[in-house]
């Protein structure tokens, strides 16, 4: 991909192109003018104006103005025109060409182009945070292909783990915590916000904010200390995770049951096939609702179900083929990503 320029010395350059285009506007109008005025109105307007652009331009059609060998001061005007003008033109061709030679203008298409597909989004998931965590989190949503966009501050990040992952990452640039940065990622639209910065004091103020944007959203926040996740659930999350927490569980689980950790990695992370655990909510228009496990298709579809909830919360684990599914409820299951779609559209 092509370099960007940094955002304080693009904004610069697009200032001083500005300021250029609009000195260069006023020469020409000016010479413009100036040669219709002391013509006396013997030449038309845009004879003049065509006059003025050829002597900006040092294109020598010679004088073009009837009778201007007559007038002195046309003479004049041309002199202070090439004098003046020419090198406000070269200052306009040089910004200009800083924004193309630089790779500038291209990635000022390219982020108007993202920002039209993000505008476009719907029931996306919004991560606010591409570091350490945030990084994990891309990655797992690129490999089960969930729709999202990505809010943070360093581009450049974003960019280099777009090209590790060969994949066009949508993405936001700017500080999770800032109300307009939620809107430009389509917080209202979108169907959960994964809050994984750094500090828990960052990851409150993103959740309160999009719960106050999105009543109906799913809320998962990134604690880093154990006093932060009474906050976090009141702030409005959904749910808290606690990457400390987690680490420490794998540690115990990696001592005392190695050969269950190592079969997990190899089912969920290992091999050519990359299989997930994946919840799937059964609605009323289900051809599932009313079935036994027996009797539908969920194992044609390559999903094997390890447990089931119900809508009221109680779980059944590794149900038989005589349980009956009801509407409302969720299946625990374990499928590859493409086979995860193909249940989602039979249960919806």
């Amino acid at each position: 991909m092509a370099q960007r320029l940094p955002d304080d010395l693009r904004t610069n350059v697009i200032g001083r192109l500005f300021v250029a285009a609009l000195i260069l506007t006023c020469v020409v109008l000016m010479g413009a003018t100036a040669y219709y005025r002391i013509g006396n109105g013997r030449w038309a307007w845009f004879d003049c104006l065509y006059m003025t652009i050829i002597t900006l331009s040092t294109v020598g059609f010679a004088e073009t103005l009837e009778g201007m060998q007559h007038i002195p001061m046309a003479r004049v005007v041309t002199l202070l025109l090439i004098l003046v003008g020419t090198g406000t033109l070269l200052y306009f061709l040089s910004n200009l060409t800083a924004l193309v030679v630089e790779g500038d203008l291209q990635g000022m298409l390219r982020q108007r182009r993202m920002t039209g597909r993000i505008d476009r989004l719907k029931n996306h998931v919004i991560v606010c945070g591409a570091g350490n965590t945030g990084e994990h989190v891309i990655r797992e949503l690129v490999a089960v292909g969930s729709p999202f966009v990505v809010i943070d501050l360093d581009e450049e990040r974003v960019r280099v783990l777009a090209e590790d992952l060969a994949t066009e990452i949508l993405h936001v640039t700017g500080d999770a915590t800032d109300d307009h940065a939620l809107e430009r990622a389509g917080v209202s639209r979108a169907t959960g916000i994964i809050a994984c910065l750094s500090e828990d004091k960052d990851n409150l103020f993103v959740t309160v904010t999009a719960r106050d944007a999105n009543r109906d959203a799913r809320i998962v926040a990134k604690a880093v200390e154990a006093s932060a996740r009474r906050k976090l659930r009141l702030g409005g999350a959904d749910a808290i995770v606690s990457p400390n927490r987690i680490g420490g569980m794998r540690l115990v689980a990696e001592m005392i049951r190695p050969a269950a950790v190592e079969f997990l990695d190899k089912v969920l992370h290992g091999g050519s096939r990359t299989l997930r655990i994946e919840d799937v909510t059964i609605t009323n228009q289900s051809h599932l609702a009313g079935q036994t496990l027996a009797d539908s298709d969920i194992r044609d579809i390559g999903a094997l179900v390890i447990a089931v909830r119900t809508e009221g919360g109680e779980y059944t684990y590794n149900p038989g083929g005589d349980h009956e599914l009801a509407p409302g409820d969720a299946l625990i299951v374990i499928a590859e990503p493409d086979d995860v779609k193909k249940l989602r559209a039979a249960a919806g």
